[in-house]
């Protein structure tokens, strides 16, 4: 990726909906741009339940990306293991006690407008784990990918609850096909931890 691209697509979020046939390649391209060119272990943090359908996509995300076996990202956020409301602050201290200049990419599940169900959306900052659901969770991420998997509106629970699987599993393998493409853009650095890394060219 060249320097101009770099520039020109820094801090632009950047919505797309899950059937777009370019989805992939641009959100690469646009997620490259905002990774730090100094060596950092890169942290995917996987949020949600398997017991509320629309909330899965998280853990279902980190289960896809997991099998994939990824060289330079550390996966947190499984359906055997899943980051969550009551888990989530204790993980975070783990991840960051563990993890030396960690950089961090949250993926979780939203709600929206009409419109918007079936968008994939990654931007850089932190995102707010429960919101939908008016729970006051850590913020997590210096880049984060939510997927919208229904209508926010009245009883937004239930409406997480009644959310169709399919939906939430086609956006969750699009998202680890995409930290997977990632994973392969990053090599190794020469620096005393071999699990820091570098964007490679």
């Amino acid at each position: 990726m060249n320097l101009m691209n770099r520039l020109v697509t820094k801090k632009e979020k950047i919505k797309l909906r899950y059937t777009e046939t370019t989805l992939k390649e641009q959100m690469n391209e646009r997620i490259l741009s905002w990774l730090p060119s100094e060596p950092h272990e890169y942290i995917i943090v996987c949020i949600g339940t398997d017991r509320s359908t629309g909330d899965a996509l998280g853990p279902l995300t980190g289960t896809y990306l997991s099998e994939l076996k990824p060289k330079h990202l550390h996966v947190y956020g499984t359906l055997s293991d899943p980051v969550h409301a009551v888990n989530i602050e204790n993980r975070i201290n783990k991840i960051y006690n563990k993890h030396q200049s960690p950089f961090t990419i949250a993926i979780d599940a939203s709600l929206g407008k009409s419109a918007s169900v079936g968008h994939i959306i990654a931007d850089v900052g932190p995102l707010s784990p429960g919101a939908a659901l008016n729970k006051k969770l850590p913020a997590i991420g210096d880049i984060h990918i939510t997927g919208v998997v229904n209508i926010s509106g009245f009883m937004d629970y239930n409406i997480l609850q009644n959310t169709r699987l399919f939906v939430v599993v086609e956006m969750a393998q699009i998202i680890a096909s995409i930290l997977a493409n990632i994973d392969q853009k990053l090599t190794y650095a020469n620096t005393p931890r071999s699990d820091q890394v570098f964007i490679r060219d």
